[in-house]
């Protein structure tokens, strides 16, 4: 019996994968989880407004505007101090060229100036602040969103061309492992791994454009084509279901 027990090879249990309530636990401990969500009911809510499915003299559709606008002053709540993140980001980069710290700057500080302003107008609307100074904070936060996101879709644009570079040479070094008959499993792996990469810097890339349509919507003041509430609002559930994958993957 011993001997049969010590001839036997010990099994090797897969790893789990992580408890969905761990996993939600995790998630909703980040402040951009929680964001995330409350942007989602936000912007859906938005879109039920927008769409003119309720008639404008139901209970319901006063109560869905309130929840909307309640939940858009919580979100800026959220924003105390983020600022602080794209300093770091900018302190920590790598750069390489004149053309990456430039793009750099405006990416992370337009992002910055944004965030930081936000703490301001979430002050004057909460009634700490005089609300008079609420038009022009806005008018600045949505420039710097806006020119923030030119610099962000730039760079994921460069990062995106180094991917495919990147995966270019992988599928030569495959090409030539094949034809010698030799494995390349490490090769294959990595390949799946930039393709994974890939794809969530395409999803970042679809995300800041969507933003940025929102951030050109409130410096034209809901003016223009551009600036269709419905269309707007779509956006906006857009990049907030591309944010809340993102941060579910990434915790």
């Amino acid at each position: 019996m011993d001997s049969k027990a010590s001839a036997v090879a010990p099994t090797q249990s897969k790893p789990k994968e992580r408890d969905f309530l761990n996993h939600l636990e995790v998630y909703l401990a980040k402040r951009d989880g929680v964001d995330k969500l409350l942007k989602i009911s936000r912007y859906a809510t938005k879109i039920i407004l927008a769409s003119s499915v309720l008639p404008e003299t139901l209970p319901l559709t006063r109560r869905l505007k309130s929840f909307e606008s309640s939940v858009g002053l919580s979100r800026k709540a959220f924003r105390l101090g983020k600022f602080v993140q794209d300093v770091n980001a900018l302190r920590n980069s790598h750069l390489d060229s004149k053309e990456e710290i430039v793009l750099s700057i405006i990416a992370y500080g337009g992002e910055g100036l944004y965030y930081f302003v936000e703490q301001f107008i979430w002050l004057a609307k909460s009634g700490l602040i005089d609300a008079k100074h609420s038009r022009n904070l806005q008018k600045i936060s949505a420039w710097a969103e806006f020119i923030g996101y030119i610099g962000s879709i730039s760079l994921k644009f460069r990062d995106l061309k180094k991917i495919n570079e990147d995966e270019a040479c992988l599928d030569s070094s495959i090409e030539i492992a094949i034809s010698r008959g030799v494995g390349c499993e490490e090769e294959q792996d990595k390949k799946k791994k930039l393709r994974e990469k890939k794809l969530m810097k395409k999803l970042s890339i679809i995300q800041d454009l969507a933003d940025g349509l929102m951030a050109l919507a409130d410096i034209q003041n809901g003016k223009g084509s551009l600036s269709d509430p419905l269309l707007v609002s779509c956006a906006g559930l857009l990049s907030a279901l591309i944010s809340t994958h993102k941060n579910w993957v990434s915790c």
